[in-house]
This record gives structure tokens, C-alpha cells and sequence, in this order.
């Protein structure tokens, strides 16, 4: 008889419980999504909590490899390749055209005073130089596209965020995680050159080399692909599979192409997408597909499993002087002052923003995620391939402080709409409740109290003597009418009474369509058929005349 051999290596066990906790969170997703508005970001997370070596130690990514930090970067660098490649491909036509000035403003001016604002509190915080606080401030500058797609998609954010406001999020999320280079090496060579060689070095080598060249390099591919996918298209040579993944395959090509030259790679990805369904072809021939939302889920959840397994929690020591108070300042700090202050300042600047109710939006979601990992794992890079003596103050430190943050966002951007709709329930509720109570019999209504008063008034006119009679207990039942016959009864204008019947055939009723509030936040943005339930017909007739007393 052959032996049974239960292999219990992490090779095996890992993709079978990655793979079981996607597959009992598919069963549930329509639960948790939809209902309870659960981010899978945050459960997959805390799953990667449980199964790591802080609590079951079933996955621990540092027996792996010999270098975990080049490991995890790698991973986050074709996460963020894929993800900003998918936002550039939902945009509409010519967006960054169209909305040049929205997404300017963003990328310049609010990141920048993002970055700055972070510097200075980490700066604060733990004693740091600001230039050491500078290059930490610029991993976590920019907003991720990864939880931000958890954000911006699903039936809350179609039926709540206006489709503007979603788009604009999506651009800035994938175009500022390109641009995070020039706020970090700008860091990085002032503490390596110092003064006006830093300058210099970093305008020549970052802006013109690695920010213009990738832009080059990603609208050239994107236009070049899309006219060949084209061809093929209607040459009959490519099949539905290979059509669907392109912008999948063209996300890896660029990321190999951009390593080997030495290039923005993330920022020409975004480029490339954009490129590649700027005639808004690709993207309405993929949309009803599912591709998209497919690909963001899978890599969302792989990705925060993992890292919930890797956060360093042996580093939150007073030793380290990355105590858990100071984490926790940190944390709470730059959620509340990194982009909500900002945004709320200067929405009337950015014409995607329209309203300060938008802007609290997009101050609020504006997530921190894999973006800042691999940022500050580039910074690591940087420090050891150039043996920067100035940079090894900050180089046990960027990771942790990065982790902690990115923790404290996916927590808090997690739970936020959760506790707002249960926070609207709960308001609804105790408003019903005190209004049945109010309304109970032997109780006067707010109604009833007007009425009894006017009639009290027209009883003290005609007899003083009844001004202090007490009130029939009429008034105090609910739906009581007032006896005072000066006051005529309402008519019900929604009644069914005296109506002409509805004459229009059921074809045309259907086609009826509500007016457009896009323009507002927390509206119901989708148009929906109006059925008959929905028409109010007001009694347009003359008014009947007074008999005469003749």
C-alpha cells in the first residue's frame, strides 16, 4: 500500500487558503458588498492578519526569500502596473483632454501641499530632519488606485457619487501614483547631492528622462496598439480571449520595456490606457464584459492578503522610536490633514469639483495603499545601490511608518460608508419612533395644538367667557379636524378624486425619464422607467364658479 504524504510547505498551503478566501468571499459578495458595504480590501487584510506569522503563522512571505523587501516590490510594481492601466482604460473619450484643468490642479498643486503636509507632521512626530521627513512624505503622497476602485465602484458609488466626480478620482488616482518619482527623488538627491546639483540632477534625470519619457513612450504604445488591435479586429484575427486581455498584456510589455531603459513605468501605464481607448472604442466594446472589475478584485484581494501577512509589527517599539502612541498621532494626523483641508479650500478651483459636498468626498477617499508600499521600498533601493550614508537614518524607518499608515487607511476608508449608512438607519429610526409617540391618542399633534388655538381665539372674540374653556378632546386624537368652519378643508391634491383618467398608452410611460441629477452628491445618478405608479396628474380644469344668490 502507497503511503499518504500531507505536504505542509507554504508553497502548498498559501494559494489554497488565498484561493478558499476568495471563493467563500464570492459566495457572500453580493452580502457584504451591496448590504453591508464591506470593503473586501479590509477583509482581505485581516484575513492576511490571521493566517500570518503574528497569529496562525500559515503564511509568512520573509522564508520565501532571501530579500523579502525587493519580493514585496516587485509585486506592488505589476499590481500598480495592471491597476493604473485598467484606470486609464475606463475613462471616457479624451478625458484628460476634457478635464485638463481639473486634473492638473490635482496633480500639481494638491499633491504637492499633500506631500508637504505630510512631511511636516512625520517630521514633527518623530524628530526628523525635514528632508529625511520630505522622502517618507512622498510615499504617501499619492492617492491609490487600487482602494480606490473599491471606492468608486459598486451600487453605492453608482447610486450615490455622481459619475464626474468618479471619473476625476480615477484619473488622479492613476496619474499621481506616476508622479510620485519627482516628490521622492527630489528627497533622495538632496540627501545624496545637497544644494544645486540636487536641482539640477533632478529636473534632468526625473522630470526629463524618467516623467517625459515614459509619457512619450506610454501615448505612443497605447496609439500605436490600439490602431493594430483595431486591424486585427476587422481583419477577423483575433479571438474574444486575446481581445479582452490586451490591455493586460500591454500593462506587462510596458512595465519590462520602462525597467530596462530606467523609466516612469506606473506613470506610463496610466499613459498607455488612456492612449489605447482614447477614441473610447476599446472601452465601450469591453465594458458590459466584467474584465475590469474581475482583474481589480483578484489583484485587490491577493495583494492585501499578502500584505496583512508582511506588516511589521515587531517594529511599533518605544526602542525603534516608532512607539505605538506616535503611530498612532501619525496615523489619526494624516488621515484628518494630509487632503481633506486642501480639497475643501480649493474645490471652487477644480471644475469637476462642484460642490463642497464633493469635495468632502474626495478629501475623505483619498486612500493610501499599494502606491505608498512600493515607494518606500523604492527608497530602500535607493539608499542601499548608492550606499547613501545620510539616507540610513530613515532606512529602517520609511517601511514601518508607510505599513502603519497604509493600515490605519484601508481600516478607516473601510468601515467609513458602513458607519455613515448605519449611522442614517439609525437617525430614520429614532425619528420614525418619535413621531408614532408623539402622534399616539390623548397626545396633541403639532396640527391639532394650531388648530385648537385658532379656535380658541374665535371662541374669546364671540364669548370671553368661553375663552378659558378647556379643548374638546378631539383635538387630542390623531387626524382630528378643526370645527372652525372659517377654515376650509384642504383638497387632496394627490387623491385619486376627480381625476381625468390617464390616456397615455403603456409604450410612452415607460419612456418617461426623470431629470438629470448628476450634479449633486449622494444622488441617485442611474435613470430608471418611470411606470404609471409614478405619474401625478394635477386637475387642470377651470375652477368651478360660486352659484350666485340671485
Amino acid at each position: 500500500m502507497s503511503e499518504i504524504h500531507i505536504h505542509t510547505d507554504q508553497l502548498q498551503v498559501v494559494p489554497g487558503l488565498i484561493g478558499g478566501f476568495i471563493f467563500v468571499l464570492g459566495l457572500c459578495s453580493l452580502i457584504t458588498k451591496e448590504r453591508l458595504f464591506l470593503s473586501e480590501t479590509l477583509l482581505s487584510m485581516v484575513f492576511g492578519i490571521i493566517i500570518g506569522p503574528q497569529v496562525l503563522n500559515w503564511m509568512d512571505p520573509s522564508t520565501w526569500s532571501s530579500n523579502e523587501y525587493q519580493l514585496t516590490q516587485e509585486f506592488s510594481r505589476y499590481a500598480l502596473a495592471i491597476e493604473v492601466m485598467i484606470a486609464g482604460v475606463t475613462l471616457p473619450k479624451k478625458y484628460l483632454l476634457k478635464e485638463w484643468k481639473s486634473v492638473l490642479f490635482l496633480l500639481l498643486p494638491v499633491m504637492s501641499i499633500m506631500w508637504l503636509v505630510s512631511a511636516a507632521i512625520i517630521k514633527f512626530t518623530f524628530s526628523l530632519s525635514f528632508v529625511h521627513a520630505l522622502a517618507i512624505g512622498a510615499c504617501i503622497a499619492p492617492t491609490d488606485p487600487v482602494l480606490a476602485n473599491a471606492i468608486l465602484k459598486g451600487m453605492f458609488a453608482e447610486s450615490h457619487v455622481p459619475l464626474r466626480l468618479r471619473n476625476i478620482l480615477t484619473a488622479e488616482s492613476g496619474a499621481n501614483d506616476g508622479l510620485g518619482y519627482p516628490f521622492l527623488f527630489f528627497a533622495l538627491y538632496l540627501m545624496r547631492l545637497g544644494g544645486g546639483k540636487a536641482i539640477a540632477t533632478w529636473f534632468h534625470s526625473t522630470w526629463l528622462y524618467q516623467v517625459a519619457l515614459s509619457v512619450v513612450i506610454g501615448a505612443v504604445t497605447g496609439f500605436v496598439c490600439r490602431k493594430a488591435l483595431r486591424y486585427a479586429e476587422t481583419a477577423g484575427w483575433v479571438d474574444k480571449e486575446s481581445f479582452l486581455s490586451s490591455s493586460i498584456t500591454l500593462a506587462l510589455l510596458l512595465v519590462g520595456v520602462c525597467t530596462i531603459v530606467g523609466t516612469d513605468d506606473i506613470l506610463c501605464c496610466f499613459v498607455a490606457g488612456n492612449s489605447f481607448t482614447w477614441d473610447d472604442w476599446f472601452r465601450v466594446e469591453t465594458e458590459d464584459t466584467g474584465l475590469q472589475e474581475t482583474m481589480n478584485g483578484l489583484l485587490s484581494m491577493t495583494f492585501f492578503i499578502y500584505f496583512g501577512a508582511i506588516i511589521p509589527w515587531s517594529a511599533y517599539t518605544v526602542e525603534n522610536m516608532l512607539g505605538p502612541w506616535r503611530i498612532v498621532i501619525v496615523v489619526v494626523l494624516i488621515m484628518l490633514l494630509r487632503r481633506l483641508p486642501v480639497l475643501l479650500a480649493s474645490y471652487r478651483l477644480i471644475p469637476a469639483i462642484r460642490t463642497w459636498q464633493d469635495a468632502l468626498f474626495a478629501g475623505w477617499f483619498g486612500p493610501v495603499g499599494v502606491s505608498a508600499v512600493f515607494y518606500s521600498l523604492e527608497t530602500i533601493r535607493q539608499i542601499d545601490d548608492h550606499e547613501d550614508s545620510n539616507g540610513e537614518s530613515i532606512r529602517h524607518i520609511v517601511y514601518p511608518i508607510v505599513c502603519a499608515v497604509v493600515f490605519g487607511s484601508v481600516l478607516v476608508h473601510g468601515v467609513t460608508i458602513p458607519l455613515v449608512l448605519m449611522g442614517k438607519r439609525v437617525k430614520t429610526t429614532l425619528s420614525t419612533s418619535a413621531s408614532s409617540v408623539w402622534n399616539q391618542p390623548g397626545r396633541m399633534s403639532f396640527g391639532n395644538l394650531s388648530a385648537w388655538i385658532n379656535d380658541k381665539r374665535q371662541r374669546s372674540a364671540d364669548d370671553p367667557q368661553k375663552a378659558n374653556q378647556q379643548p374638546s378632546p378631539a383635538y387630542f386624537s390623531p387626524g382630528a379636524e378643526s370645527p372652525n368652519p372659517a377654515r376650509p378643508k384642504r383638497r387632496n391634491m394627490l387623491s385619486n378624486e376627480a381625476l381625468p383618467e390617464l390616456s397615455l398608452p403603456p409604450a410612452e410611460i415607460g419612456s418617461l425619464q426623470p431629470p438629470d441629477t448628476n450634479d449633486g452628491l449622494f444622488m441617485n445618478t442611474e435613470p430608471r422607467n418611470i411606470s404609471p405608479r409614478h405619474i401625478v396628474i394635477l386637475d387642470t380644469s377651470p375652477p368651478l364658479e360660486r352659484p350666485s344668490n340671485n
